[in-house]
């Protein structure tokens, strides 16, 4: 029998703490979403002067990468690279750069969605917020 690490109250609370330190040192008004590794909400926060609408990105970003195990930007890099048939893949609907997994033992526990800015920033708060438990 195989024993995993799963996320918990004081994990979440890090992760989502962490996000929300990185994205307010550059003012960037977010979603931030944790999610464990079926894709399960965990916590869900939205900064003040994010749209209401980044709060479903972000679940999705982070639904994306736990369940494909990376980061969501590699679908987006998929079918951008002209692989549009995998625009009917289920359950991936957060196709989009800021979906990071939080990989604990080398595996996937969970993963981290953020939206609100650009892509990129997107994924730094994301990555940061992961990075913050990773082991």
């Amino acid at each position: 029998m195989q024993t995993k690490s799963v996320l918990g109250l004081a994990e979440a609370n890090k992760i989502i703490d962490t996000a929300r330190a990185e994205a307010e040192k550059h003012g960037w008004n977010v979603a931030i979403a944790l999610v464990d590794d079926g894709g399960h909400p965990l916590a869900l926060t939205r900064l003040d002067g994010a749209s209401p609408l980044s709060a479903y990105i972000a679940i999705e970003k982070a639904r994306t990468a736990a369940l494909g195990r990376r980061d969501s930007k590699a679908y987006e890099d998929m079918i951008n690279g002209g692989r549009t048939a995998f625009l009917s893949a289920p359950l991936i609907q957060g196709a989009l750069e800021g979906g990071v997994p939080v990989v604990v033992g080398g595996h996937v526990v969970g993963a981290v969605g953020v939206s609100g800015v650009k892509s990129e920033q997107d994924a730094h708060v994301a990555r940061t917020a992961a990075q913050s438990i990773e082991g």
